[in-house]
């Protein structure tokens, strides 16, 4: 990502609540539906602070598992699901040469983890059906992720 460290983490550390999840929104929307249909929190949670994000805190329905500030943010999936969800936001500062370790800077990698953990023959035929959408989500999130960081970091 053509940006800072700080400025990524920033912009996935602000995701969901009433800023959404920058790509598939109707897709969330829908997903949040199905979950309160089951029974779940769906997406009327929200979050409590915009911007700040703490271990614990609700995020529409995944909880905050772990907060590294400028770093990473492992979120847990609530919904209702045939299985346990993980997705995990880092960002590392870009390095180049072997022996200095010198950072570049302004730029940075973005990395998203999703672990599924599925629980049965039911949990292994959600995730393996669902895979190309989720694949097509959460490929669009990164993308849109760095697409607002880094036309926030020319604009500055």
């Amino acid at each position: 990502v053509s940006a800072s460290v700080s400025s990524v983490y920033k912009c996935f550390a602000g995701i969901g609540g009433r800023r959404g999840w920058y790509h598939a929104t109707a897709l969330w929307q829908l997903r949040g539906w199905i979950d309160r249909f089951f029974g779940g929190a769906g997406l009327r949670r929200g979050r409590r602070h915009p911007d700040d994000l703490r271990v614990g805190d609700a995020l529409d329905f995944w909880r905050v598992e772990d907060v590294e500030h400028n770093h990473l943010i492992r979120l847990r999936a609530e919904m209702k699901l045939p299985g346990q969800s993980w997705i995990q936001f880092k960002c590392i500062p870009q390095i180049h040469g072997t022996s200095t370790l010198e950072l570049i800077d302004g730029t940075s990698t973005l990395e998203l983890d999703v672990i599924f953990a599925p629980k049965g023959l039911l949990g292994l035929a959600y995730w393996y059906f669902l895979y190309p959408i989720h694949r097509w989500i959460f490929n669009g999130l990164v993308q849109q992720i760095v697409k607002r960081r880094e036309e926030s970091d020319t604009r500055t």
